[in-house]
This record gives structure tokens, C-alpha cells and sequence, in this order.
């Protein structure tokens, strides 16, 4: 008797001791979200995170709205993903990542996002509870909570027989030893043993699944959380949660036996993560509810929809909290395509310099190597995808159409299908094309258009794609060295250049767009600052002369 006293007394200052540590650790949360706010988050990255994160997105794709693969990868949208993903559970960030990928149309749908990322940003204390709560709900790094949710219907609940048997001789052993204490013992431990290796035999084949069912309950536990800090200005979600959640009360009943009631850990965790070794109890509770489960999973995606649909602004708004500043886009339907944007820089780049541009042709941007081409139409493009999506622009004014985006820029050669860089390139404006209609303009980034082939060609058939595109519902972007570009297409392609100039053997650039042609002929003059022979560099101008003025080249004399 006396035994058991002790053990009693040992349990209850385990649970004390734990409830303790719960409290410092939700204090310390609390200090480091607020601490947090605004910064560029401490997330790792991996390519299987990526892959699991990508699967709701890929369940909701469109081949025509969103940002295609191409393009996404064109303007390094991992890295601004990455940049702002300060969200708190894992369906937050699975819902952020597709929320970029989908550029959005309805005045309605932005002003709402627009309104919860002000609310957030001018609500501290209730922001801060809110990604309390999401923290406890935790994140699965290599899991799509949205894939396994809606794998559901291809498990089967096996019977629970073996491991009531199992847990009956494990307890009467135990029994025993209180009558044949040897016994007793042996038998004990026995079927410790075998409890322990039939647990792991059987989890191993359902682990992902139960790390799922885990997390379900965490996110299930949250939402009584989050509506119980009856928060008018979301009401609109806390009563859709409330509802749905009433859907899992009974089966809610329980729940902490098949995992720890948040993700944070505690002594009291440790203890039940031993009884689920040696008594089954999480894989007898996964049994007895994945019908359940299944029966709901409509309900199940509604309550990720809703989840992820706030932890993703709450993430949005600290992105705005972090940029040096930042503009609400006006977007309109009315009339031919157009753009006007004040100070643009883009999010990425340290100390960025600025540029403006407003223009309803399509534009032509000329300019050296590492002037800032790319760069430029980069920042354009990534302004738009963030314009329609959470409803920021990295500007201090920016004005503009709602505009599918589409990019043909970061191309390789494609080994694995053994094409070309000219094949690559060509398949990926010819989407681009396919994808222009009469509804929705076009807002498309082109650089060094057929680089892949020779001059000749190139120009030809470079001019006549880049005019068909100016000529519909498409506002273009392209940069290009081909000054004879700007010639041919100035019906159609109003001209912009960066420039450059060198200054006692170093190359300086200013990363300014300026309107007009590229009048700088830099390209010789760098030969010659990099210590190149001078017959070389005096040929080369020379030929470069005479070319401008008879507008032919003569061959090299042997």
C-alpha cells in the first residue's frame, strides 16, 4: 500500500511539473511571436518539403489562372515563398504556397484577404493567440496533411481483437505477480516484449497515417480554441468551425490517447507515449475512427480551407510588416491592358534601387549584360503575382489590369528529354501564345527571345512572335540585346534600356531604367579593360564601323 502511495505522489508532481513547464513554454511562444512579427522566418527547406507542400495546390490547379511552373520558377518564387512563410501549422503553409500559385480576379475575394492581414497587423494581442493556438497544432515536415486526408478512403480498419487479447494477458501478468510473484514476473515481461514488438510490427504499417490522425486532433482542439476567443471580426470562419467541428465531438472523446494534445511536448506526453507502446491504445483509437474519418472528409478539407486560409494572411501580413514599404494594388477590368508602377523594388534584393514605369504598349528593354534587364522584369512580374494574391505591391503606387502572368525567361536544355535549348525555348512561348484569349489580358516576361539560335533567324522570327503577342490582349515585357528589334517593332514596342559606364577600368551601373534605345557600345571597351590584345580590340571596332555604315560585314583577309 505503501508503495503505491509513493507512486501516486511521484505521478502527481510529473503533472504538476508538467502543467508548469506548459505555461513557461506558452509564455515564451507568446514573447517569440511577438519578437517574430515582421521578420524573414527560421524555416528549413527540403526538396521532399516542397514536394509535400506543392500537394494541395496541384488538387486545386488551374492550366490557364494560375502561375505555371515556368514562371514560378522563372521569378525564384520559392524564395519569396520562403521569405514569407511565417505561418504556424502545416495546413497554413500548404494553403500559402497555393495561394501564391493562384492569381486571383474578384475585387471582393482581395479586399477580404486585405482586411484580415490589416486586422492582424493592427491587432496584436489577438494575433498573438491566434498563432498560439496554430503553433500547437504544429507542422508535419514531409506530409501533406491535404494528401493523406483525402487518401483516407484507401485504408481499411483492421479488427481490434489482437490487441485486446494482447492488453488482457499484459494486465493479467501483471495480476499475477501479486499472487505468484516469480511467475508473475516472467510473464510480465514476456509480454511487455510482445506487446512492444506487435505496437511497432503494426504502427510501421500505418505511421504516416497516425502522425496525420495526430495532427487532425491537434487542429480539431485548436478550432474549439480559436472560436471560444470570440473574435468578431472572424466570425465568419469561428462559426463555420464551430459547426463543423460539432461533426467530430464524439469521436474527439478520448483523442489524447492516440496522440499529445499539442506539439509542444511535456513529461505527461512521455508518459502516455508509453502506454501507447505497451496497450496499442493510438492504433486501437485509429481502428475504431478512420470510418469516421472517411465518412467526413469534405469536412475535413472545409476545416483545412478555413485553418489555412487565416494562418496564411496572418503569414502575409508579417511579410508587409517586414518590407521597407509597400502599397494596396489599384486593379481594374476596364479598357486595353496597362501598368503604372512608382518606386518598384524588388523584395529579395538588399538596398534595392528603384525604378517607375507606366505604360500601355507592350516594352522593349535594351541594355548590356548585368545592367538590370532581368532583374526589372523580374520585379514586375513578381509585383503582379503578389498584386492578385495578397493584394501587396512592393511600390508606392501600382496601378494595372488583372493580368494572367506567364514568363519565358530562366530556360536550359533539357537533358532528361533530350531537347534543345532552342526546342525548350520555343515549346515555352508557344504556350504562351496558346494561352492569350479576349477575356482576361495577358501580362507576359520575355528575356533574350530565341537566344538558342543564330542572328539571322532569331530576328526574323523573334519580331514576328514578340508583334502577334503585342497585337492581342497581351501587354510584353521582353529584354533583349538585339538592337534591331527595336527598329522592327516600334509600331508595336515602346523602348526602354539600362545603362552603364566605365570609369578608370571598372564597369559601373546605376540599375536605372531609362526610356528610349540602348545607345552605349560598351562591349569592345571591356575587352580592352580586361587586357585583351590590342590588334584584337582595334579590329573590332573597326569591323564594328564599318558594319554601321554600309550595314554589311566584310570577311577576315588571310
Amino acid at each position: 500500500m505503501e508503495i503505491i502511495f509513493y507512486v501516486l505522489i511521484v505521478i502527481l508532481a510529473l503533472v504538476i511539473m508538467s502543467i508548469l513547464n506548459e505555461q513557461s513554454i506558452k509564455k515564451r511562444l507568446r514573447i517569440t511571436l511577438k519578437n517574430e512579427w515582421g521578420k524573414v522566418p527560421k524555416e528549413t527547406y527540403t526538396s521532399e518539403k516542397f514536394e509535400a507542400l506543392k500537394k494541395y495546390y496541384l488538387a486545386q490547379k488551374d492550366d490557364i489562372l494560375d502561375v505555371d511552373e515556368i514562371t514560378w520558377h522563372d521569378l525564384d518564387m520559392d524564395e519569396i515563398y520562403m521569405l514569407m512563410n511565417n505561418t504556424q501549422c502545416g495546413v497554413g503553409e500548404e494553403y500559402l504556397y497555393a495561394l501564391l500559385r493562384k492569381p486571383c480576379f474578384s475585387d471582393k475575394e482581395l479586399e477580404e484577404r486585405n482586411r484580415l492581414m490589416n486586422y492582424f497587423e493592427e491587432n496584436e494581442e489577438q494575433r498573438i493567440s491566434i498563432q498560439s493556438i496554430l503553433h500547437q497544432i504544429g507542422k508535419l515536415s514531409k506530409l501533406s496533411i491535404y494528401d493523406y486526408i483525402n487518401r483516407f478512403d484507401n485504408q481499411k480498419a483492421k479488427s481490434n481483437l489482437v490487441h485486446y487479447a494482447l492488453n488482457l494477458c499484459l494486465i493479467c501478468s501483471a495480476l499475477l505477480i501479486f499472487i505468484y510473484p516469480s511467475i508473475g514476473g516472467v510473464s510480465t515481461l514476456a509480454f511487455v516484449a510482445i506487446n512492444v514488438f506487435w505496437y511497432y510490427k503494426e504502427r510501421a504499417v500505418i505511421e504516416k497515417y497516425l502522425m496525420v490522425f495526430s495532427f487532425i486532433f491537434r487542429l480539431l482542439d485548436g478550432i474549439k480554441k480559436l472560436y471560444q476567443l470570440d473574435i468578431p471580426e472572424l466570425q465568419k470562419y469561428t462559426d463555420q468551425l464551430k459547426k463543423d467541428l460539432a461533426v467530430f465531438a464524439r469521436i474527439r472523446r478520448g483523442s489524447f490517447l492516440l496522440a499529445p494534445t499539442n506539439s509542444t511536448g511535456s513529461l505527461v506526453d512521455l508518459f502516455f507515449d508509453y502506454i501507447r507502446m505497451l496497450f496499442h491504445v493510438d492504433i486501437i483509437k485509429y481502428n475504431s475512427m478512420l470510418k469516421h474519418f472517411k465518412k467526413n472528409v469534405a469536412i475535413l478539407n472545409r476545416i483545412y480551407q478555413n485553418v489555412g486560409y487565416l494562418d496564411s494572411l496572418i503569414a502575409a501580413a508579417s511579410f508587409r510588416r517586414s518590407l521597407e514599404y509597400y502599397c494596396e494594388p489599384e486593379l481594374t477590368r476596364s479598357g486595353s491592358p496597362k501598368l503604372t508602377v512608382t518606386d518598384l523594388y524588388h523584395p529579395l534584393i538588399d538596398s534595392p534601387v528603384t525604378n517607375s514605369i507606366s505604360e500601355k504598349r507592350s516594352v522593349l528593354i535594351t541594355g548590356s549584360n548585368a545592367s538590370g534587364k532581368s532583374t526589372f522584369i523580374k520585379t514586375l512580374a513578381i509585383n503582379a503575382i503578389l498584386s492578385q494574391t495578397i493584394y501587396t505591391s512592393t511600390s508606392k503606387n501600382y496601378k494595372a489590369s488583372y493580368f494572367l502572368i506567364y514568363s519565358s525567361m530562366a530556360l536550359r536544355d533539357s537533358l532528361f528529354n533530350k531537347e534543345s535549348y532552342y526546342i525548350v525555348e520555343i515549346k515555352s512561348l508557344k504556350r504562351i501564345l496558346e494561352r492569350v484569349n479576349k477575356d482576361i489580358p495577358m501580362l507576359c516576361f520575355i528575356d533574350e527571345v530565341l537566344r538558342g539560335t543564330n542572328t539571322l533567324e532569331r530576328i526574323a522570327a523573334s519580331s514576328r512572335i514578340l508583334c502577334s503577342l503585342a497585337k492581342k490582349n497581351t501587354l510584353v515585357f521582353a529584354a533583349t540585346h538585339d538592337i534591331e528589334l527595336t527598329h522592327i517593332l516600334e509600331n508595336y514596342f515602346s523602348n526602354y534600356h539600362f545603362q552603364e559606364r566605365i570609369v578608370e577600368n571598372e564597369i559601373l551601373f546605376d540599375y536605372k531604367l531609362y526610356q528610349g534605345k540602348a545607345v552605349s557600345k560598351n562591349a569592345i571597351k571591356l575587352l580592352n579593360m580586361l587586357g585583351y590584345p590590342k590588334e584584337i580590340i582595334l579590329s573590332a571596332e573597326n569591323a564594328a564601323e564599318e558594319f554601321q555604315t554600309i550595314g554589311e560585314w566584310s570577311k577576315l583577309r588571310v
